[in-house]
This record gives C-alpha cells, structure tokens and sequence, in this order.
C-alpha cells in the first residue's frame, strides 16, 4: 500500500478532483501508487498522472482516456515550472455530468497539481 505525501480534493462544475502526490525516486513506485489508486477509486472515471524522475532523467504524461493533452500535459507542466523532480502527481477525476471542455479540463488538471505540490 503506497503511503501518498499529500491529499487534496476540488470540485469543479460538479466533477471531483482528487490529487495525490507522491515523493518517488522510481518507476515501480509509480506503477505502485497507481495500482493503490484503482484499488481505491474503482468507480474513478479517470486516473490522470505525471512524474519527472530525476536518476536517470524521465518524465511521463498519462492521459488516462481524457482528450489528448488535456490531464497528462499540463500536470506535468506544473511539475517541470515548479523545478520538481522525483515526484509523481495522480489527479483522480469523478466526472459529475458537466463536460468542462478541454480548456476546462486543463484549468481544472493544472489547479489541482498547483494545490497538491503547495
């Protein structure tokens, strides 16, 4: 069980966001914090993540079914403005039957990693 370094929620026209943060160094232990997430949010309707590890150099954008660019992207843009490395975001979203576009999708990706790495 992947013990998350902060925890925060939002909600936005009616869908939750849920952004974890994990301190990582690896790529199993993204792989992990992800398997701890669909265990606990089996009803999620998305799982949207980014890391940047820092030895050796890697960075990821997962999508998780969202349109192309609109979650992966810009939470890890967060990630690289930030300067942060070895960490992993995972936002899970409960879609709460408002579409936010995909210019509200990135406001709504980008504020709940913004919130999560405070």
């Amino acid at each position: 069980m992947t013990k998350f370094d902060n925890v925060i929620e939002m909600v936005e026209k009616k869908s939750r966001f849920l952004g974890y943060l994990l301190r990582c160094q690896k790529q199993e232990q993204v792989q992990e914090g992800l398997e701890t997430l669909r265990k606990e949010h089996k009803k999620a309707t998305h799982i949207c993540y980014a890391y940047s590890l820092k030895t050796p150099f890697l960075e990821k954008a997962v999508d998780d079914g969202e349109p192309g660019g609109t979650a992966g992207r810009p939470i890890l843009s967060v990630i690289q403005k930030r300067g942060e490395s070895d960490v992993c975001v995972f936002v899970v979203r409960y879609f709460g039957g408002i579409k936010l576009g995909a210019g509200g999708l990135v406001r709504a990706y980008t504020k709940t990693t913004s919130e999560v790495l405070k």
